[in-house]
């Protein structure tokens, strides 16, 4: 038989170079897209660095840190069933506080972290919808909006997780809105539809709401839908409108609820809002070019800008919303030679701001008609307006390639951005930064020194403290809450000061000060009962603390304080079940009020339920270290548990807080004493007898500690 032949097998054929330089065109194509959305992100994280390291700011505490719906699974439902229990009903807001409670507890870091890579998210998705709607300039637009500063406020506090969270989810139901109905077509004719519309659809709906469970700012979705309708077709036809009717009317019903409950919850009613038609369309004239300037201008940046005077008999002041209205007149008849985008952008601008124009009653008007915030959703439409109109320029006298100069010119740009940015995120880093940089932007800001104030107090800069109250009852005197904020710093210093008879007496005064300009202002019916309580008036205290139970507050703090209130009334009294139940009540209505958790220990230690009493004790010093009377009635339970070293520390932290408390350094001397310590004793007791010379215990102590010194040298 013969061997049969085989034949060599032939190599396969090389691809040519072609078509590898093809593939390898087409793989470079496909990470471009990835590689600048992570420029986009790392910008943005880069810009906001100083917030990542920043605290908790202004009313952060009624957002997080002494929210008591983000404790249990049934603040969870009470979000969002209950609205009444929250601030402002934005529900999915405070569902991710939830969360981020549970998982990291109140560590600011991952509050400013999320924050960020939400406005990092924003930054994409606007780029990719951008991208979609074949806008010049798509990436440049969303770059700008990643690091301008104008975007700080809304980014590096955290209570603005509202702006941040809401934009990002709007952007994507656009972006889902238009798989369903796309506006690629600029015939007029019906584009070919997606394989699933009615998917893409629901989607759009769903985030849509998200969205506004987040800030119902973002009703004007639908709005700007149908103006990028107009700006692709030339026109909006019945088709347009009929899919985003249930957008319309979600919007339009949540956003009502809303402004109902600004003004009724909130508190966004009474002199301040008192605005005539005339005084709220001046009110958004200057607001508009207010905002823009900024956007184009971004410096300076203050957390609260000088309200403006207006004035509807002033005939210049008209000016401003009359230019506005030329702007947009300007830009409609030049619309076949420039285009319909320009006063598209415009429409979007303007209209997503109305809610924050002074057509309706919000409670930051109280301090300003204008804040950076207000404009985070809209400033988008100005930015893309503006990196449009560079790029278009651009291509008409360069081609379409950019040259290095062009992008050296962008970079230019969005590295002086990002810069100011970065320096102006470092202002939120905490309260007395922020409030001495509104300050020196705003020396008339009588919020900022009233509040400035307030925290120098709690940091127990007593004197700095005082001087900023006095400063803000000089710049308002007809504003309540600051009689009201410098009566609570005298009451305050009256606990420990030396003549606590003239700083009580001056803290009723500047308390009835405040309730004669708004008679139903809780904190000061509050303060003034404490002032009261500690000038052992207690029948006069309890009728302020039960007043201040009968009104219906705005703030959930003002019941618990009440409460309190009663409470040390009660244990005053030797009404021990009755004091119990107040401060166990408040407790109810707020879980973390120290005051409420040292008066029910101090009430649980009377009645001999000293592990009970322990256990609140040790929740007030764990959530306020520096509140000394919690830390001085820890000490003495643990002395009576006899445990003698976990009660000498505790009465060091005392004297941590408070050097000059006589009782702390005389109990931690007994401490010593029982310890044997007898040289560490003497010098506390030294102490005590020179701040007090008629205190006869601790003279007593301090003759028999000698005696035995004395003895133990003689030995």
């Amino acid at each position: 038989m013969k061997a049969s032949k085989t034949q060599p097998s032939r190599p396969a054929p090389r691809p040519s170079r072609t078509k590898l330089r093809g593939k390898a065109a087409r793989e470079h194509r496909a990470w471009r897209p990835v590689l600048a959305g992570a420029v986009l992100v790392a910008a943005a994280v880069l810009a906001y660095a100083p917030a990542l390291g920043a605290g908790f700011i202004w009313d952060d505490d009624f957002y997080v840190t002494h929210n008591p719906t983000l404790r249990s699974a049934e603040g969870l439902r009470r979000m969002w069933f209950q609205p009444f229990s929250l601030p402002q009903y934005y529900p999915l807001v405070h569902t991710t506080f939830w969360l981020e409670y549970h998982l990291w507890g109140l560590a600011p870091v991952g509050y400013h972290l999320v924050n960020v890579l939400l406005h990092a998210t924003s930054a994409v998705l606007l780029w990719r919808l951008l991208a979609r709607l074949k806008v010049p300039g798509a990436w440049l637009a969303a770059a700008i909006f990643a690091v301008h500063p104008v975007c700080v406020e809304s980014v590096a506090w955290v209570t603005e997780r509202k702006n941040a969270l809401s934009l990002s989810l709007a952007l994507a139901s656009m972006l889902c809105y238009l798989r369903f109905a796309p506006l690629d077509d600029d015939t007029g004719q019906p584009a070919v539809p997606s394989p699933r519309p009615w998917a893409w659809y629901a989607a759009s709906f769903v985030l849509f709401a998200a969205a506004l469970f987040s800030k119902t700012v973002v009703l004007s979705m639908p709005a700007v839908m149908l103006v990028l309708c107009w700006w692709k077709r030339g026109r909006i036809a019945v088709s347009d409108v009929l899919p985003l009717a249930p957008f319309l009317a979600m919007g339009a019903a949540l956003g009502a609820t809303t402004a109902w409950m600004e003004k009724y919850h909130v508190g966004a009613a009474g002199a301040d809002w008192d605005l005539s038609p005339a005084d709220r369309v001046l009110i958004a004239g200057r607001a508009l070019w207010f905002y823009a300037g900024k956007l184009a201008w971004p410096y300076p940046l203050a957390f609260f800008y000088p309200r403006f005077a207006i004035d509807s008999t002033a005939w210049w002041q008209y000016l401003f919303p009359a230019a506005a209205l030329l702007v947009i007149v300007a830009l409609w008849l030049a619309r076949t030679r420039i285009g319909r985008g320009p006063l598209a952008a415009v429409l979007i601008f303007a209209g997503v701001l109305v809610p924050a124009l002074g057509f309706f009653d919000v409670f930051p008007f109280r301090f300003s008609f204008v804040a950076d915030h207000f404009q985070y959703h809209a400033s988008v439409a100005l930015m893309t307006l503006a990196a449009a109109a560079a790029t278009v320029a651009y291509k008409k006298r360069a081609g379409r390639s950019p040259a290095p100069a062009a992008l050296a010119a962008a970079a230019l740009v969005l590295v002086a951005l990002g810069g100011l940015t970065f320096r102006q995120a470092g202002v939120y880093h905490d309260l007395e930064t922020l409030y001495r940089d509104t300050i020196a932007k705003n020396p008339g800001g009588w919020t900022a020194y009233s509040n400035l104030g307030v925290h120098l107090e709690t940091l127990g800069r007593q004197e700095e403290a005082f001087e900023m109250a006095r400063q803000a009852v000089h710049l308002n005197p007809r504003e309540p809450s600051v009689h009201s904020n410098l009566g609570s710093l005298l009451v305050k210093m009256a606990d420990r000061g030396s003549s606590p008879e003239e700083q009580l007496a001056e803290a009723e005064a500047c308390y009835r000060e405040a309730l004669r300009l708004q008679p139903n202002f809780v904190p000061a019916i509050n303060g003034l009962g404490s002032a009261l309580l500690l000038d052992h008036k207690l029948e006069e205290a309890m009728e302020q603390f039960e007043r201040a139970l009968s009104i219906d507050s705005k703030d959930p703090f003002d019941r618990p304080r009440a409460l309190c209130g009663i409470g040390v009334v009660m244990r005053e009294r030797n009404r021990w079940a009755e004091a119990e139940d107040s401060f166990e009540l408040a407790l109810y209505y707020d879980p973390d009020d120290v005051a409420a958790h040292c008066g029910l220990g101090m009430v649980l230690r009377h009645q001999g339920r000293l592990d009970e009493a322990i256990l609140h004790l040790q929740a007030a010093a764990s959530l306020d270290p520096d509140f000394a009377e919690a830390q001085f009635e820890l000490a003495n339970v643990l002395a009576m548990k006899g445990q003698p070293q976990a009660a000498a520390h505790r009465y060091g932290e005392v004297l941590r807080v408070q050097p000059t408390h006589v009782r702390a350094l005389h109990n931690l001397a007994v401490v010593l004493l029982q310890m044997g310590q007898t040289n560490r004793a003497i010098p506390y007791l030294r102490q005590a007898v020179r701040l007090k010379p008629d205190y006869a215990e601790a003279n007593a102590n301090l003759a028999r500690a000698l005696e035995a010194q004395a003895e133990e040298r003689g030995k």
